[in-house]
């Protein structure tokens, strides 16, 4: 493809913005460079890749090129024997830590991206090379003193040197002989060697080697003779510290220059990975879809066999907010669309748009139309849009044009898409029209898929009557005088000059005039087109309509689907409120009788208070139950009556809640019902037999009893407060009716006090044959003041 025809159909300005969205230069670069292909496999790897991008950034969107650089100049530095500074050598490291960071990430997830996995595959992470640099330098870059033995050394003596210097400075400005004459107690530098200020008067007085004096004259910068030794120690110590960082940093180079081809291999990979997510990004800022690209058909006629159907298709640089989206679809014996309409109208953004999203779809970029785009690989793309007249040239717009399109006209085939505006313009009509009509069936006979824009009616009727050639054309609304950039293929753009005319005042005499001298065969056409697009427009609008009623049906079937799905939630979530409510209810009254026996067991009060306790105590104890209540449920379905059974589950009307028949005595009418821990003896005509879940009516007809029969107790057990005989009765009844309604596993409750009710209950597990294994409860589950039981299945 050329780049003369890209840069007419502005896709220079597509890769700047896909540029904007990569996060190192190499990167960058890639997408500069990027050109479409023309090998299928290689469009659709491409397209896949990205859509592999934009699915891992969706659910991984720390996964970047954080920290990475386009090491590779550095490298190739190494490999000719430069010395690499801290800094760079830094950017080398951060670059392979992110290729490693991705190389572990995506070949973790290789069954789900297979196309970025074989990109990281490329990767080499070099942890050796990490690691030394690592060990060589800090995140500021400074040499380490463990980056050799031979540093350590010469820093520890280094440190040494500039103790001593420091302490001798340090006794001359802080010595009473000297005070007089210093300037400012203090220690400064100057040329890499300490000094100390002297007023300029008592320079004679403090022999020593003078550095610098100050702007004023007033101050000499004085090095005491008695440390110039101190101070040369120092130095060499320093230059020596240089000279070894030196080698240390020529020894981290030259690891550099033996992992380049390591260094640049990954530089490449990650610069393609850049580009897919610098893809995936653009597409999610442009809304974009993945096209589907089909072969070439076979074809017998003219047809060169390609496929463009574009639904929603939106120019990629035009501000999406206002954008009109367009539907363009070339049927199977289509290969030719002439567009027709107003200036203004559409058609030179309808031509680039095809241009555009065919190269970015062929170029691995997702585009911004409808799903289900459906486009045929070109070999080649060209393009002669907008006037191109060249001064230089001495070149008028038809003879540039013409230039233009004798440049391609030999090259373009079958597998060419070429895009013309204007064809024929800039000449007279009659000669233009002919040329633009003669060129257009050259690319129809030559099988060359083309889009043309013309405003000759002669081209009208040539593509209503030539094969694989069709009308399209751009609408105009005739009452507000402006385009509506809706195109509609099938038909050619009606002539809107007398609508126009009379909209804007002109007389309707001379409009009359006017329409006289068109023939009663081009009136009578207007007129039938005039009648078509009223009936498209109607079509058009009972077609909305029925979408919008279909949407909105689907809508409130997705809504009412929602909120059944949630009423069960809901429903459980309430009576769990109500059971933990009636739970802290229960665990009040415990810690008022438990206060109550403290009181009366410490008390040493007269027979009548004793008395006057004991009264409340039994008062409490009789409202309080033994667990908390079960919530309520609501009565099932009733099935027809017939006699009481024991494992009959009935609706106790006198309590307002749900048990199981136990036991049922026919002589004195009455049934032992089982109602969450307790049990109570009710009257038979008070039972409601309710009709059991399909589930339950199936079991009922085996001979054994499914575990399920039962009521669940809950997954607590709550026995502080109870004395050890009570607390194993409880417990027996508990574990009972928790392995009928095949509860996994219980917390029992027993609290940690002296650890008596805990041994007992621990005992009582260890023996019981609902429990298969017990365990003391972990940290948030209580700890040793609960037992978590595991149930036998």
């Amino acid at each position: 493809m050329y780049n003369k025809h890209l840069t007419t159909l502005e896709f220079p300005l597509i890769l700047d913005r896909l540029a904007a969205h990569t996060s190192f230069s190499a990167g960058e670069e890639k997408a500069h460079t990027l050109t479409p292909e023309t090998d299928l496999r290689q469009i659709r790897r491409q397209l896949e890749t990205t859509s592999e991008a934009r699915a891992l950034l969706e659910i991984k969107s720390d996964a970047t090129l954080g920290g990475a650089h386009d090491v590779r100049p550095l490298a190739q530095a190494a490999q000719r024997g430069a010395v690499l500074p801290p800094a760079e050598l830094l950017d080398v490291r951060d670059t392979l830590v992110a290729g490693r960071v991705l190389h572990r990430l995506l070949l973790r997830l290789d069954d789900r991206f297979p196309h970025l996995a074989d990109v990281a595959g490329r990767i080499i992470p070099c942890p050796d090379l990490v690691a030394e640099i690592d060990r060589c330098l800090d995140e500021r870059g400074n040499v380490r003193d463990a980056a050799s033995t031979e540093l350590a050394r010469i820093r520890r003596e280094e440190r040494i040197a500039h103790g001593r210097l420091q302490d001798k400075l340090q006794h001359i400005i802080g010595s009473s002989r000297y005070a007089s004459f210093l300037q400012e107690q203090i220690i400064t530098q100057r040329d890499g060697r300490y000094v100390i200020p002297l007023k300029a008067d008592f320079k004679g007085r403090l022999r020593g080697i003078v550095h610098d004096v100050s702007a004023s004259g007033a101050t000499v910068f004085v090095e005491p003779l008695s440390v110039v030794e101190l101070n040369n120690t120092w130095r060499e110590r320093q230059l020596e510290e240089e000279q070894e960082v030196h080698h240390i940093l020529t020894d981290l180079s030259d690891r550099i220059a033996q992992h380049a081809t390591e260094i640049n291999l990954t530089v490449d990979a990650l610069a393609d990975l850049d580009l897919a997510f610098a893809k995936a990004k653009y597409a999610d800022a442009t809304d974009a879809t993945a096209p589907e690209f089909v072969p070439l058909r076979s074809s017998s006629t003219f047809h060169p066999g390609s496929t463009i159907r574009l639904h929603g298709a939106r120019h990629p640089l035009l501000d999406p907010k206002t954008v009109v989206p367009i539907d363009i679809t070339l049927d199977d014996e289509t290969h030719v669309l002439v567009l027709t309409g107003p200036n203004t109208g559409g058609k030179t953004v309808t031509l680039k748009t095809v241009g555009l999203l065919v190269l970015m779809a062929q170029a691995g970029m997702h585009i911004p139309a409808d799903p289900g785009a459906l486009i045929s690989p070109f070999e080649a793309v060209y393009a002669d849009i907008g006037d191109e007249q060249s001064i230089e040239q001495s070149l008028s717009t038809f003879s540039s044009h013409v230039s233009n399109i004798l440049s391609f006209l030999d090259q373009a085939d079958e597998g060419s898409l070429v895009l013309l505006d204007e064809l024929g313009a800039g000449t007279d009509p009659a000669e233009g029209a002919a040329l633009a009509r003669a060129l257009l069936d050259h690319f129809r006979q030559h099988r060359t898929t083309s889009f043309v824009a013309t405003h000759y009616p002669e081209l009208k009727t040539y593509a209503q009557l030539t094969p694989g050639v069709c009308n399209a054309c751009v609408e105009f609304d005739p009452q507000t005088l402006s385009p509506t950039y809706k195109l509609t293929i099938g038909l050619p753009g009606r002539s809107n000059a007398f609508a126009i005319a009379q909209r804007l005042g002109m007389p309707q005499h001379i409009v009359e005039a006017a329409q006289q001298m068109i023939s009663p065969d081009d009136l009578r056409t207007e007129d039938m087109l005039d009648d078509i697009h009223r009936l498209r427009i109607q079509a058009a609008q009972a077609r909305d309509e029925a979408n919008a009623a279909r949407t909105a049906a689907a809508k409130l079937e997705q809504e009412l689907g929602e909120r059944l799905k949630h009423i069960d939630q809901e429903r459980q979530q309430v009576l769990e409120q109500a059971q933990e409510e009636a739970t802290q209810e229960l665990e009040t009254l415990r810690t008022k009788v438990r206060r109550l026996r403290q009181r009366l067991q410490a008390a040493a009060a007269p027979l009548e208070t004793v008395s006057a306790v004991e009264e409340t105590i039994i008062a409490l104890e009789e409202d309080l139950p033994l667990s908390a209540p079960e919530p309520l449920a609501p009565p099932l379905p009733a099935s027809p009556q017939r006699p009481l059974r024991s494992g009959d589950l009935v609706w106790v009307h006198p309590l307002n809640a749900q048990g199981r028949i136990i036991e049922v005595n026919g002589q004195e009418n009455e049934a032992e019902v089982q109602m969450g821990l307790g049990r109570t003896r009710v009257r038979v005509t008070a039972l409601e037999l309710c009709a059991p879940p399909p589930e339950e009516e199936k079991a009922s007809e085996r001979p054994t009893v499914h575990a399920g029969a039962a009521p669940s107790p809950g997954m607590r057990l709550d026995l502080r407060g109870c004395t050890v005989e009570e607390a194993l009765a409880q417990l027996d009844l508990y574990l009972d009716n928790a392995w009928r309604a095949e509860l996994p596993w219980v917390h029992i409750i027993h609290g940690k006090g002296t650890g008596a009710l805990r041994r007992a209950v621990r005992d009582f597990l260890t023996t019981h044959p609902a429990v298969s294994t017990h365990e003391l409860g972990g940290d948030k589950e209580g700890g040793a003041g609960v037992t978590i039981a595991k149930l036998v299945s």
